[in-house]
């Protein structure tokens, strides 16, 4: 997997923490940088993480399924950017929840969305046990490209939650889909 492969990865598993972010940066009257910074930080440690989890699970079971470890990679990146695309083509029920700064509980209902929006890092890190990637610097490319969108994300959540959030979870889903064609593609026709 080449950088600019990766380059669109990182940023395709950071468009559901940034939309995410919106929805959070929206319920603050005035969202500070350094609240934002810190909230970007929280997402990005967790993006970054969870692709480490899912390459230890998946080199687990990496030299059993050589054979047709593309198609695994295909099949979840695909399915991921499918589920993606029509998580984004849903509407929000939840978004009206009022969110109060500086409480336990909001703290954990943050944790909570971060580790949320992580899982799908976690399925790509499973993917990414069938490759030859330096998981190190896919998990830094994706933690970074995380902490980067969540900042810009909660800054700009009272001006943008209506109109991009979802719009980025779809770009991203694409991306995938994108990405596990370029994979299956790549394998099958070497």
């Amino acid at each position: 997997m080449n950088i600019i492969t990766l380059s669109v990865l990182s940023l395709a598993m950071s468009t559901d923490a940034f939309a995410a972010s919106i929805t959070k940066g929206s319920t603050l009257k005035n969202p500070r940088v350094l609240s934002a910074i810190k909230l970007g930080l929280l997402f990005g440690c967790i993006e970054a993480i969870a692709p480490i989890v899912g390459w230890l699970i998946g080199s687990a079971g990496a030299d059993y399924v050589e054979a047709f470890d593309h198609w695994i990679a295909f099949v979840l990146l695909v399915g991921l950017g499918i589920h993606m695309l029509l998580e984004s083509r849903k509407k929000d029920d939840d978004d009206e929840e009022e969110v109060t700064p500086n409480t336990k509980r909001s703290f954990i209902a943050t944790l909570l969305t971060a580790i949320g929006t992580s899982i799908d890092a976690m399925t790509v890190g499973i993917s990414l046990a069938f490759m030859k990637v330096n998981i190190y610097l896919a998990a830094a490319m994706i933690g970074l490209a995380t902490t980067i969108m969540v900042t810009i994300g909660a800054l700009l959540g009272n001006v943008m939650s209506g109109w991009v959030g979802k719009k980025a979870e779809a770009i991203g889903g694409v991306a995938l889909i994108f990405i596990g064609c370029g994979i299956l593609y790549s394998h099958t026709m070497a």
